[in-house]
């Protein structure tokens, strides 16, 4: 039988998850996506933060699950964070966020969480999980020069070629294939997620399993292709500006899918199995959304201006890599920080234009990378000391 104050302790922290949330939807899920369409003129602000709201619902809804589950039980070996563990780890995470957020830097929100969560569950007496700590520093190392190497090469090549009828649409191709093989869980059994490439290879029973998906990859790479290269041809500089909004409400489904269980995974080993994993994603997804639309505008205009000014061209080329990152991450279940991808592909896209046409800006960015290092060192040392005082107390 669940206490009265059991119930109260485990209110507080959903409502400390929510909290989480919000500051996730105003900072890095809120503001990331669109941010590089923005600085290319392609969108307002404002409107920006409306579409990236509902996809990023919609992406923590259908794309959660996988880093909720390693966020609130893959951290911490020997030790199930307590719902005070959990109100302290949230509070901690977002409270360093939010500061990011009205100051107008954009702090990690994957370096704040896992050093919070760390340092409660080792304040607990949990053990290090080292397997999973070098799966995430592993990739945290590899994002700013994946994501940024490959929107230079992107972005160089288009500036360098000059003919959007062709590359634009090759490029279109890619992302193409990289939908073809993201899992939604409306496709697959319940629980688990499947592709749209091996839902068409179920239907699809005579032939090789491997044939057929690699086929439906090809087939919708070539139909997304084609529908690009129409507008391209058609509309000229309007159409890379289509294909550009369309990454960009890509890259904000997969934001909502990789940045949800920053907030809600902690909430897991709490609830159980009395409250359905889809149930606590949505409340997780509506939080992400309220904070765009409250909260993202600032955090947009910043990654927007405040960084490197891209053109259309630019922006795709930093929004390709970072969705592909975006959706590794997610299958892997590693959590990963959306700020530190976008930033880094923007950079990326900068520099192929040359220091002066870039026009990014260096001391801006050797100020994020101190943010994001001292907010994962304050997260973990804050949160280990407020619940070993907690605990003290009590």
């Amino acid at each position: 039988m669940v206490t009265v104050a059991a119930a109260a302790t485990l209110l507080v922290a959903a409502l400390a998850s929510m909290f989480m949330a919000w500051t996730i939807g105003a900072g890095s899920s809120g503001s990331t996506p669109f941010a590089p369409a923005v600085g290319a003129n392609a969108i307002p602000v404002m409107r920006a933060g409306f579409y990236v709201g509902l996809l990023g619902f919609l992406g923590a809804v259908l794309q959660g699950a996988n880093v909720s589950q390693a966020v609130g039980r893959g951290l911490v070996a020997g030790a199930t964070l307590s719902s005070v563990a959990v109100i302290v780890a949230l509070l901690t995470a977002a409270t360093l966020v939010a500061i990011g957020v009205f100051t107008g830097y954009p702090i990690a929100t994957a370096f704040t969480v896992t050093g919070a969560v760390v340092g409660t569950g080792l304040a607990m007496g949990g053990a290090p999980a080292w397997d999973k700590y070098t799966q995430i520093a592993t990739l945290w190392v590899l994002v700013p020069f994946v994501g940024g190497f490959a929107s230079f090469a992107t972005a160089y090549g288009l500036r360098e070629i000059d003919r959007d009828a062709l590359l634009v649409p090759a490029l279109a191709a890619v992302v193409g294939a990289l939908v073809a093989n993201v899992k939604f869980v409306l496709l697959g059994p319940p629980g688990i997620g499947q592709s749209i490439a091996a839902t068409v290879a179920t239907a699809l029973p005579d032939l090789p399993h491997a044939l057929a998906v690699g086929g439906a990859t090809v087939a919708l790479a070539l139909a997304v292709a084609a529908v690009v290269r129409w507008d391209v041809v058609e509309h000229g500089e309007a159409g890379n500006r289509h294909f550009l909004l369309a990454l960009g409400g890509l890259v904000a489904f997969s934001a909502g899918g990789s940045q949800v269980g920053l907030a809600v995974g902690p909430l897991l080993p709490l609830v159980g199995d009395s409250v359905p994993t889809t149930y606590v994603l949505v409340g997780g997804g509506l939080g992400l959304l309220v904070g765009s639309w409250t909260g993202a505008p600032r955090m947009i205009k910043a990654l927007a201006q405040d960084y490197s000014s891209l053109g259309p061209r630019r922006s795709i080329a930093a929004l390709i890599p970072s969705f592909a990152i975006a959706q590794a991450a997610v299958f892997f279940g590693v959590p990963v920080s959306f700020n530190e991808i976008i930033v880094s592909a923007i950079v990326g896209g900068g520099y192929a234009a040359g220091s002066a046409g870039g026009g990014v800006s260096r001391e801006k960015m050797v100020k994020t990378v101190a943010a994001w290092a001292g907010s994962l060192a304050i997260a973990f040392g804050a949160s280990y000391a407020v619940f070993s005082a907690v605990e003290r107390l009590a």
